[in-house]
């Protein structure tokens, strides 16, 4: 896999401490403002990471008149959808400071259309998730879904009525994104590694993609390299995409941190949820740093290998290889580990991720040393590792963007990073011990 200049949407983050992220503003300029002082009825600011929890606590109150939700960044408010027009459930959402927004399809009839798609339309090459903004079920269809397969769709979205579904069709072909090449390496195949956890048992481990998992048993941060991980749990295809590397060495340390190339990390302070309209930055081995934000929640994927529930869908571009690796938020938030998609860095597409939240749950670990619960939103000291680096070089591999202070810079930085990257693609002589890739071991 050649690495590419990447002209659209490269993600840049600030030099130094993390607490320049804030400073610079570079990807959610007003990510941390909080909520203003108001009256009832005066819609209230809000931070990307409280939407999730507010649309939760509302769902809890509104019961069936709930409809869904979304964060929308220009106004930082949380729009809270329901249906018919209950005076004292727009109180409700007034008073909570969300945004209250009438809409047609009830949760549970876009649950029963998901179902019939589900029942009448699983066909390699498509995917479905709810828009909460257009209160509707996106359908997507990759180039594969031709001929009988395309009249399937196209009749069983029909059958779902006016206004419940949507479909459309994407350019690529939905695909793992894993690759031989660079990052972690095992059983002739590359993934990215997404985030250093403890694991149940107090072991240092670290999260993947669960197509990695199944893949093979050993990872490597070296191509050809001695093994150093051991997958200890792995789900794919089904109800997620995740899986659990157990560290070889008991003394490997799980650091807090994603390595965003040039020798900067983003420490990753909590696991949490993600929200549609959320602005989200994705690491991994093949394209580096790249933004986006969340298009749908609870997404059905059907990839040739099986298919896949309740996964986030973005407009991230990703690439083989990019598989596992970490997507979080500016202020370091871990949410969620890329599992595939369509497209490319240079094209755009449509690109999947597996919550953190719900893996960190299955398989019973905790983020970085352990202090975070599993899969609490809230928990602190949350742990990332070496998103995509693997030492390859000592994380000259996945040398994206980074160290830019000025966003007005974005591009050259963009550019020269990935010139970097794509310069030392193919050194492989690191030996991942406090190399800053995130994979540091110490004698006992």
């Amino acid at each position: 896999m050649s690495h590419k200049r990447i002209p659209k949407r490269k993600a840049v983050l600030a030099a130094g401490s993390v607490a320049a992220l804030g400073a610079a503003a570079l990807l959610l300029p007003n990510a941390n403002a909080s909520q203003t002082d108001g009256d009832d009825t005066t819609p209230k600011t809000f931070k990307a990471n409280d939407a999730a929890g507010v649309a939760s606590q509302l769902a809890s109150q509104l019961g069936d008149a709930f409809a869904g939700s979304y964060y929308d960044a220009a106004k930082q408010q949380i729009i809270i959808n329901v249906v018919g027009d209950n005076s004292n459930v727009v109180n409700e959402i007034k008073k909570a400071g969300a945004v209250p927004n009438e809409v047609e399809n009830s949760t549970s009839e876009l649950q029963s259309a998901a179902q019939t798609l589900k029942a009448d339309a699983t066909i390699p090459g498509t995917a479905w998730a709810v828009d909460p903004k257009t209160n509707e079920i996106r359908v997507t269809a990759d180039s594969t879904v031709t001929g009988a397969k395309w009249d399937t769709l196209e009749s069983t979205v029909e059958g779902l009525g006016s206004g419940v579904a949507t479909i459309k069709k994407s350019a690529g072909t939905f695909k793992t994104f894993v690759d031989g090449g660079d990052a972690i390496f095992g059983g002739g195949a590359r993934c990215s590694l997404g985030f250093n956890v403890t694991a149940g048992d107090g072991s240092p481990a670290f999260l993947t993609a669960g197509h990695c998992g199944v893949a093979t048993a050993q990872w490597s941060d070296t191509q050809d390299g001695a093994p150093i991980a051991t997958v200890d749990q792995a789900t794919f295809p089904g109800e997620g995409d995740f899986a659990l590397v157990k560290y070889d060495d008991p003394n490997t340390q799980a650091n807090s941190v994603v390595n965003i190339g040039n020798g900067e990390t983003v420490e990753i302070t909590q696991a949490a949820e993600a929200a549609v309209g959320q602005q989200v930055i994705r690491m991994g081995s093949t394209t580096g740093l790249n933004d986006g934000t969340v298009t749908g929640l609870d997404a059905t994927v059907n990839y040739p290998e099986g298919t896949v529930t309740g996964l986030i869908q973005t407009d991230v571009c990703a690439e083989p290889g990019d598989s596992g690796g970490s997507l979080f938020t500016q202020d370091g938030s871990a949410i969620g580990l890329t599992s595939g998609g369509s497209g490319d860095c240079t094209s755009g597409g449509e690109t999947f991720f597996q919550p953190v939240t719900t893996a960190l749950e299955a398989v019973g670990a905790t983020l970085g040393a352990g202090d975070a619960g599993a899969g609490d939103a809230g928990a602190g000291d949350a742990g990332a590792g070496d998103a995509g680096a693997g030492d390859a070089g000592a994380g000259d591999a996945a040398d994206p963007g980074a160290g830019a202070s000025d966003p007005a810079d974005a591009g050259d930085q963009a550019g020269g990073a990935a010139d970097d990257q794509a310069g030392h693609a193919n050194d492989q002589s690191g030996t991942g011990v406090d190399d800053g890739s995130g994979l540091v071991t110490t004698t006992p």
